[in-house]
């Protein structure tokens, strides 16, 4: 004969006790009234088995002072991996009565079968098995196929409504010990069938009302979950949009700003260009005046060069006569060069001086072109000076002919130069007096030049720094056009987010409208169920006629029997139909209760 292993008969005579307890739990409370206290015997028995299926190949672990051996370990971890248990564990924590992790685990399996999801629980531990091997041997009974079909028939005690008072009860020192007793058959058990079988019959009512609740709960678990995230999206929206209307105000703000600063600065630049046209017009009539007195000088200069013609002709006269004056007219002669010599370079610096005046002003008519009509005096003007110009070349000539003149009668007159010396010398005397004075008018004229170079000059770095200016503004004002774009955008998408957020309410207010129709349905049921709890049908022998039409019942008036409320009625009373989704025929519904009718055999048909 084969030797069995000894780990599978323990797990295959705990399943079997588990098998006897849950039945035996089941009937009894059907019989009992469904609503169980802690004092119930089976129930009792039945926390005792468990306890036995949840130690066997239970590790043992040190501890100071002995081995310890407890269910409480595996239990504590339900909470880590199903998040609706930190209710219980804390609860169990918080019990004062409690000194041992026995005594929590059974309290914790109290609250657990009170809750109904004690399969749920156990169901996350055995799926989890990595995390079981720290407490379990491998040969255990919750990590073999065992423990899964002890999950499996735990889900039917969610028939059963359990009323247990935890807080009081010495749970630390209870002991367990099987009642095998119990779990023996008698005849009174055999004799109950029928009732089990109506009782069956009311209890699969029962379990789809409350799969029914079940689902409407995870539906509104859902929903509010829903409602929740839509309102932190609200909530982060509503400070979005905030943030957004404080950036727009500020934006709005600079721009009012930067709009004062524009027109601070064009009324600025006007008033420097006002000021800068009057400089100029004030600068052209000294200009103008300047031009003048050279004018005066020019025609004084024409005068004292007929004059001196007079007299040379005169002296030339006088050279006829006076031979014997030659070395004196020679050296008079000589000091005229020199001086005529220095009037011809005065003469070039007037020239490359108005050559630069040119220039300018060529720049001038092209840095001002606001300025043309006074541009165009200067160039009158100018082109007056050029004329003046060529005339003092012209004469220039003249005196340069009349002087080849004069030396050839200089040979003519040296007896004459003894008599002349003295006259000649008074009239070098005046002409130096006079070169002296044009001297300092060709210094002024120098200085007037430069005034208005410099005046040149400070009007061009007015004009760049205004270019400057005008330049930063054209810059600025494409910043709040580009501003103004982005501001826009910013409108459209609030605009959107408005429309979203519409549509998200309207959608909340909706399912609040159909959640609340639910409830208010779930509620009535209860209230009818409520109300038809103590209710009992009517035997077949004693139901002889419709309670509505009152009328006997036959072979074409059969019998239609209400679960709930144990009314009896006709075939023809009883014409509310509802749809249910498991059966492909319509069902009769009861007129009190609205609960499904079950035919029924008439008394006179077997």
């Amino acid at each position: 004969l084969a030797v069995k292993d000894p780990t599978a008969v323990e797990r295959a005579n705990l399943l079997n006790m588990a098998k006897l307890s849950i039945k035996g739990l089941i009937e009894s409370a059907l019989s009992f009234g469904r609503t169980l206290d802690s004092d119930y015997p089976p129930l009792q028995q039945f926390f005792v088995v468990m306890e036995h299926c949840l130690k066997h190949g239970l590790k043992v672990r040190k501890s100071f002072l002995s081995y310890n051996k407890t269910i409480w370990g595996p239990l504590e971890l339900v909470e880590k991996l199903y998040p609706e248990a930190e209710e219980i564990a804390a609860s169990v924590r918080d019990l004062p009565g409690l000194k041992t992790p026995l005594g929590r685990a059974r309290a914790w399996l109290r609250l657990a079968l009170m809750q109904k999801k004690m399969a749920d629980y156990l169901r996350c531990l055995i799926i989890q098995r990595d995390l079981l091997s720290e407490f379990y041997e491998y040969h255990a009974l919750m990590m073999e196929e065992e423990g899964a079909v002890i999950v499996g028939l735990l889900v039917g005690l969610n028939v059963i409504d359990a009323n247990l008072c935890v807080k009081g009860e010495d749970l630390d020192s209870q002991v367990g010990v099987i009642d095998f007793s119990v779990y023996l058959k008698s005849d009174d058990d055999i004799g109950g069938k029928e009732r089990n079988v109506q009782i069956a019959a009311i209890l699969d009512q029962k379990n789809y009302v409350e799969e029914l609740n079940r689902q409407l709960n995870s539906t509104v678990s859902s929903l509010h979950a829903r409602v929740d995230s839509l309102e932190k999206s609200n909530t982060k929206l509503i400070e979005e949009l905030a943030i957004a209307k404080n950036n727009i105000i500020k934006l709005q703000e600079e721009n009012h700003q930067l709009r004062s600063e524009n027109t601070l600065i064009l009324m600025k630049t006007q008033h420097h260009l006002e000021v800068s046209k009057v400089d100029v017009e004030a600068e052209l009539q000294t200009y103008k005046h300047s031009r003048q007195g050279l004018d005066e000088m020019y025609n004084e200069a024409r005068r004292q060069l007929r004059e001196e013609a007079q007299l040379r002709q005169d002296m030339e006269n006088e050279l006829v006569v006076q031979v014997s004056m030659k070395h004196e007219i020679e050296l008079a002669m000589k000091l005229l060069e020199k001086d005529i010599h220095e009037k011809q370079d005065t003469l070039i610096g007037l020239r490359q001086q108005l050559d630069e005046v040119k220039a300018i002003n060529v720049e001038m008519y092209q840095k001002l072109q606001v300025s043309e009509d006074a541009m165009k005096e200067k160039n009158e003007i100018i082109s007056r000076l050029e004329d003046k110009t060529n005339q003092i070349n012209a004469t220039m000539k003249q005196l340069e002919q009349r002087l080849q003149q004069a030396e050839k009668a200089q040979m003519e007159a040296e007896a004459e130069d003894e008599k002349l010396k003295q006259e000649y010398v008074n009239k070098s005397e005046s002409l130096q007096n006079e070169f002296s004075q044009k001297e300092k008018q060709l210094l002024q004229l120098e200085t007037d030049l430069k005034i208005e170079k410099e005046w040149r000059q400070t009007l061009e770095d007015d004009l760049q720094k205004e270019k400057e200016t005008v330049s930063h503004l054209r810059t600025e004002t494409q910043e709040i056009v580009n501003l103004k774009k982005e501001f826009l955008k910013l409108q459209e998408k609030n605009k959107h987010l408005k429309s979203i957020c519409e549509d998200q309410e309207a959608a909340l207010q909706e399912l609040a409208s159909k959640l609340s129709e639910s409830k208010l349905k779930i509620e009535d049921i209860k209230e009818a169920n409520k109300a038809l709890q103590g209710q009992v049908w009517l035997k077949d022998k004693e139901a002889t006629h419709c309670k509505l039409c009152e009328k006997e019942f036959s072979l074409s008036k059969r019998k239609h029997h209400c679960r709930n409320c144990g009314e009896i009625f006709c075939n023809a009373c009883s014409d509310n139909e509802l749809p249910l989704p498991s059966s492909p025929k319509p069902v009769r519904v009861c007129d009190s209760c609205h609960a499904i009718l079950i035919q029924r055999c008439s008394s006179n048909v077997p």
